[in-house]
């Protein structure tokens, strides 16, 4: 029987917090989180050919005027704002760098080889059931695809110390590289014929737009109000101009079988609409301060964080476990394997996302434990929490 002397969860969760701690940051992190969850499973769907075979589609092909819906769920920007921000807090000068690094990119990269080493062992098993290699290839691409963000994201984090002084010489300033860079590239791309691979150099210039506004929050500069308001208002303004006149895709996702992606690789619109999420994300942390505040959403902000790269990880197999195995059993259902190019798809879409949430919790059960190191066993009841380095 629980003891009902020992205090609740959310209450040993609110004791091992430090009361300096910037409770703000985390509910960021989270909301990150669920926007991309929820981003990956309303544009991301597996239509049945008739054959067996699952292809991957998405509702904003055959509906385009969906677009703003990745206006709210595109929170990658959020993401590497939060990032340069606690690697900024986490740097000290004169601190042995490799140590440092080493403890930051452990926390990206444990929970990696689980999931590798699940998936090397289910496409055999998916193959030997009769599943056809086109759709187990769409399968594990959807399973790689988020470690480019941790390549991208662990990069930057190694490269903590090159943007902090950079920030120390140059200020605000500095923001004008990535940024120059960024447009340079697409002027090549989209305006002067040059090759196409030269794209994937945004991947690291693009995301070191919010990466490097997160370094400046972390030494004050972005503290005022109106800095939040600025980039909210100069991001979404920049972001609609290269929209309606420069000919970007009002889609701040990938949108199959479209000339070009905003985000694979990331182009300046991307970029300015990032730096309106930037805004619009410093704008809330007075709010979500005060909301964190009670200690039922401080400890779901809490854990929430605590298994970032594992929710991160595992939502696409969440998703694809529902569908591959309902595919199986009952062949093609409504809003799960049906073609995307209606309005009625929405609601019955909608109305899957618990089921992928209940896959995902299952999954997050099993798999969690290998994000953290284990607690030590001298103090098994203790609450760890993402420290903010």
């Amino acid at each position: 029987m629980r003891d009902a002397r020992r205090p609740g969860l959310a209450s040993r969760i609110e004791a091992a917090t430090p009361p300096d701690r910037d409770r703000a940051v985390d509910a960021l992190r989270a909301l990150a989180i669920l926007g991309v969850v929820l981003g990956h499973w309303c544009v991301t769907a597996f239509v049945s050919t008739g054959d067996g075979r699952l292809r991957v589609t998405s509702p904003l092909s055959a509906m385009p005027h969906l677009a703003p819906v990745s206006w709210v769920l595109q929170t990658l920007a959020v993401f590497f704002l939060v990032g340069g921000y606690t690697a900024a807090k986490g740097h000290r000068a004169g601190q042995p760098y490799l140590p440092w690094a080493r403890r930051r990119l452990a926390r990206l990269a444990r929970p990696v080889p689980v999931l590798l080493l699940a998936w090397a062992a289910a496409m055999p098993a998916l193959a030997w059931a009769g599943l056809p290699s086109g759709t187990l290839h769409a399968l594990l691409k959807l399973v790689l695809s988020p470690l480019w963000f941790l390549g991208v994201y662990g990069t930057l984090t190694v490269l903590t110390p090159v943007v902090v002084m950079l920030w120390n010489r140059l200020g605000m300033r500095g923001l004008l590289f990535p940024l120059a860079a960024t447009a340079l590239i697409d002027l090549g791309r989209f305006g002067l014929d040059a090759p196409a691979w030269i794209g994937w150099g945004t991947v690291l210039t693009g995301w070191l737009v919010p990466f490097y506004l997160g370094v400046a929050w972390a030494h004050g500069a972005l503290a005022p109000l109106r800095a939040g308001w600025v980039l909210l208002a100069g991001g979404a303004t920049a972001a609609a101009v290269l929209v309606l006149w420069a000919g970007y895709p009002a889609s701040m996702v990938g949108v199959p079988g479209a000339e070009v992606s905003n985000l694979n690789p990331p182009t300046l619109a991307a970029m300015a609409f990032g730096m309106a999420q930037c805004g619009l994300a410093l704008l809330a942390r007075g709010p979500l301060t005060r909301l964190t505040r009670r200690p039922g959403v401080w400890a779901a902000v809490a854990l929430a964080n605590l298994s970032a790269m594992t929710i991160f990880l595992w939502h696409q197999t969440a998703m694809m476990s529902v569908t591959v195995a309902a595919a199986a059993a009952g062949g093609p259902l409504p809003g799960l394997h049906t073609v995307p190019d209606r309005a009625a798809w929405i609601p019955v879409r909608l109305a899957w996302l618990p089921v992928f949430a209940l896959a995902l919790a299952v999954l997050w059960a099993l798999a969690h434990r290998f994000e953290r190191p284990r607690p030590h066993r001298a103090n098994p009841g203790a609450v760890p929490y993402i420290t903010q380095e």
